[in-house]
């Protein structure tokens, strides 16, 4: 008896990020979010879940940019009413306020539960349009007391390099949109993703500590084989085992003092955060690639069992190991 034909599944509509761009724009931060979500990655997620569209304020006339070119995009506010990640970059002047077209533009999106995001001085944008009032919220150092000062009802952090206030998420200076974005893709499509992605970007899937290792200050002179980078190497292959200062430090060739101190210089935070960080990063991986039980993937990872995976674990991502692989092992 012929077996009855198995009706294609249509593919899920993709997820369209807007990123919107105006007289003026900085380049690499529009850049980042082309980079992160308009390319195709099959490998990765087939099909690929997200859209990119460039959306100008100034309608379809060519986009001036800060260094001098031009961008043409057919793109323009009233595409952002499809979008469900709208992206602010740069604004090129923070004393300047958005049109009332863009304002407008945000706070419709914002009220159908669209997800917005800023780059470094993108976040005054959000601010002058009301989005970030009794939130926590960052920016480039070099403009958190501006923001401060012109916005006191937001809450300015000044240390971290993004914030995730749910539908509302902000990002400090240039590099910083890069953490954030593959923050989203981490949230949207899993660890491994997220990972992948860094991967083929050469960079990192996940920087430590805050923007306040960046603030300007003398640049130290580093040595051809940074001991702090090889010991971070060898920590991260041997997760599974007991790892303190003094092990670490001893890896340096250092006294546990030295260690502690060179070590935040480093990365911004402590060792113990940065394991924490570490052995949680790992376990997403694990869950989300492995059957293997939470129990086994705790000892995996360094944790003495599998209550104190759940606990660093929930405190880290928002949700328990259980729930991470259900969600991200369908997707």
């Amino acid at each position: 008896m012929p077996r009855a034909a198995v009706a294609a599944v249509p593919p899920p509509p993709r997820h369209v990020v807007a990123t919107v761009v105006m007289d003026g724009i900085h380049p690499f931060e529009m850049s980042v979010p082309c980079e992160v979500f308009g390319l195709e990655r099959p490998e990765i997620v087939f099909p690929w879940r997200y859209e990119l569209i460039v959306t100008s304020v100034d309608g379809t006339d060519p986009v001036r940019t800060h260094n001098g070119f031009t961008i043409q995009t057919p793109y323009t506010l009233d595409d952002l009413d499809r979008a469900d990640t709208i992206v602010i970059p740069a604004w090129p002047n923070v004393n300047e306020p958005p049109t009332d077209a863009l304002v407008d533009a945000l706070r419709r999106a914002h009220a159908r539960g669209a997800r917005i995001m800023s780059f470094c001085s993108g976040a005054f944008v959000l601010a002058y349009a009301g989005l970030l009032d009794g939130r926590r919220a960052t920016t480039h150092w070099m403009y958190a007391d501006a923001m401060a000062q012109r916005f006191p009802s937001v809450m300015v952090d000044r240390n971290v390099l993004y914030v995730d206030e749910g539908s509302v998420l902000t990002s400090a200076g240039t590099a910083a949109a890069i953490d954030l974005c593959l923050h989203v893709v981490r949230l949207d499509l899993g660890a491994e993703a997220a990972n992948i992605v860094a991967r083929r970007m050469v960079v990192p899937p996940h920087r430590d500590g805050g923007q306040a290792q960046f603030v300007q200050a003398p640049v130290p002179c580093c040595p051809a084989e940074d001991p702090i980078a090889d010991t971070l190497d060898w920590a991260v292959e041997h997760l599974d085992q007991q790892l303190t200062v003094e092990t670490l430090a001893r890896h340096a060739s250092m006294s546990p003092r030295t260690f502690a101190r060179r070590f935040r210089d480093v990365t911004g935070t402590t060792p113990h955060q940065w394991l924490l960080r570490q052995r949680v990063l790992h376990a997403q991986r694990l869950l989300e690639t492995t059957d293997e039980p939470v129990e086994r993937v705790a000892h995996r990872c360094g944790f003495s069992s599998a209550a104190v995976l759940r606990e660093h674990f929930t405190r880290i991502t928002g949700t328990n190991p259980l729930t991470y692989r259900r969600t991200f092992r369908a997707a």
